[in-house]
C-alpha cells in the first residue's frame, strides 16, 4: 500500500481483494486524489470529468467505475498503462497533424460509455465485462515521454479507453511531453464538460471526437447523451484545440442519408474546415448483426458531407477502395496536397507554413 493512503482506502482495497475483484483492487491501488470534482453534502462528491457529472456517495464509484469516493475525496486513476502502442498519427485519425509522423498512444481501463461495437473493448469494458480486462502496468510520466522520444514519435496521445475519465493522468503525461517538444492529443468520445476541457486545454494540442450518431436514442443505447457531444464539439473548437471528427458508419444504426446530412451540417455550422473522417464498421464485440460497411457506403457519406459544405472529408480504413477521399485537396484551387494510401503518405506538398504550393491558400492544421 502506498504511503500516506487513508486507512479507509486500504480497507476498501483489502475487501475487494478478499472478494476476488482483483482487477478492481489493482486499479484502486493505482489511484490518487483527483482534480475534477467538488465536495457536496453528506460526504458526497460531484465529478465533472465527463458529461455524466456523477454524484458519488462515500464508498461508491461513478458510472466509469474507476473514479470513486473515499472518505469524501474523489480518487482517480494514475500511474499505469493498460495499452501502449506507436502508430502513424493518421491512424488516430488525425490527417491534419504532422503528416507522416508517429504517435505514442497510451491507454488505461474503463469507459463512461458501453458501445456494443467497441474495438477497444478489452480496455474500455474491463470493469463491466468478465471477458475483458488487461493487467495494468505501473509507469511514470517521465518513462512514457522517454519511450515516445526513443521511438521517434512527434505526438503523444491518450486513447484506447475513454481518456476523459483519466484526464488527470493525461495532464501528468502531457505536461512533460510538451516540455520535451512533443505535440499532445486526446482521442475521445466527446462526452466532455466545460470544466474538463478548460483543465486539458493548457496541455493538449489536438482533440478528436467520435460523433457516433444524430439520434439521441442511438446515443442512449451506447450510454451517452447526444446533446452533451454536440455541446462538446462546439466547446472544443471555441477553445482552440486542433479538432477533427470521426464517425464510424454502422449500417442500419447511424448511416441514414438524413442522419448523415444532419451530422455533416452540424460540423459545418461549427466550422466547414473541421476534418470529418467517415470510417467503416466491421462486426466486433457485441454488435454482430449489421453488415460490414462497404466502400460505396463511405463514398456516399463523403459526398453528403461535401454537399453540406465541409471542406475536408476522409473515408477511412478501406485503403485503395475510396478514390479521392483518402487524400487532402486544396479547397481553393483543387490541387492534390497530401496523397495517402491508408495511413501511408505517398506525397506531401504542404510545407511547415501549411500553405498550398499552387495558390498559397492556408490549409488549417498542425503542420510544424
Amino acid at each position: 500500500m502506498a504511503a500516506g493512503r487513508p486507512r479507509q482506502l486500504a480497507s476498501l482495497i483489502a475487501g475487494r481483494e478478499a472478494a476476488g475483484t482483483t482487477l478492481q483492487a489493482a486499479l484502486d491501488e493505482r489511484s490518487a486524489p483527483g482534480d475534477l470534482w467538488r465536495a457536496e453534502s453528506s460526504g458526497a462528491v460531484r465529478c465533472f470529468a465527463c458529461g455524466h457529472r456523477c454524484l458519488i456517495k462515500p464508498d461508491r464509484r461513478g458510472i466509469c467505475k474507476v473514479r470513486f469516493n473515499c472518505d469524501g475525496t474523489l480518487y482517480v486513476p494514475r500511474g499505469y498503462v493498460a495499452a501502449l502502442q506507436t502508430d502513424p498519427t493518421e491512424k488516430k485519425p488525425f490527417f491534419h497533424v504532422l503528416p507522416g509522423s508517429d504517435c505514442l498512444t497510451f491507454g488505461m481501463l474503463g469507459c463512461d460509455f458501453h458501445c456494443g461495437y467497441c474495438q477497444n473493448w478489452l480496455t474500455s469494458q474491463a470493469l463491466r465485462d468478465p471477458a475483458a480486462g488487461v493487467a495494468p502496468t505501473a509507469v511514470t510520466p517521465e518513462a512514457l515521454v522517454r519511450v515516445g522520444i526513443e521511438r521517434g514519435a512527434r505526438v503523444i496521445g491518450s486513447s484506447y479507453n475513454e481518456p476523459l475519465i483519466t484526464s488527470e493522468w493525461a495532464v501528468d503525461v502531457f505536461r512533460l511531453a510538451r516540455e520535451a517538444g512533443l505535440r499532445t492529443a486526446f482521442i475521445s468520445n466527446g462526452n466532455a464538460t466545460p470544466e474538463v476541457l478548460d483543465y486539458l486545454r493548457p496541455w493538449t494540442d489536438c482533440y478528436k471526437i467520435d460523433f457516433k450518431a444524430m439520434q439521441d436514442r442511438a446515443y442512449r443505447q451506447l450510454g451517452g447523451v447526444l446533446e452533451h457531444v454536440l455541446d462538446a464539439m462546439r466547446m472544443v473548437y471555441e477553445r482552440g484545440f486542433w479538432f477533427e471528427v470521426v464517425t464510424l458508419t454502422v449500417p442500419g444504426f447511424n448511416d441514414g442519408a438524413d442522419d448523415l446530412r444532419r451530422m455533416a451540417e452540424t460540423i459545418a455550422a461549427i466550422s466547414p474546415t473541421i476534418p470529418w473522417h467517415i470510417t467503416a464498421f466491421h462486426r466486433d464485440y457485441r454488435m454482430t448483426e449489421p453488415r460490414n460497411t462497404t466502400a460505396a457506403d463511405l463514398v456516399r457519406a463523403c459526398e453528403i458531407g461535401r454537399a453540406a459544405g465541409l471542406q475536408f472529408i476522409y473515408a477511412g480504413n478501406l485503403p485503395g477502395q475510396v478514390g479521392r477521399w483518402e487524400s487532402t485537396w486544396c479547397p481553393s484551387c483543387g490541387d492534390l496536397l497530401i496523397e495517402r494510401f491508408g495511413y501511408q503518405i505517398l506525397q506531401q506538398r504542404l510545407g511547415a507554413d501549411g500553405r498550398c504550393p499552387s495558390c498559397a491558400a492556408r490549409i488549417p492544421g498542425v503542420w510544424s
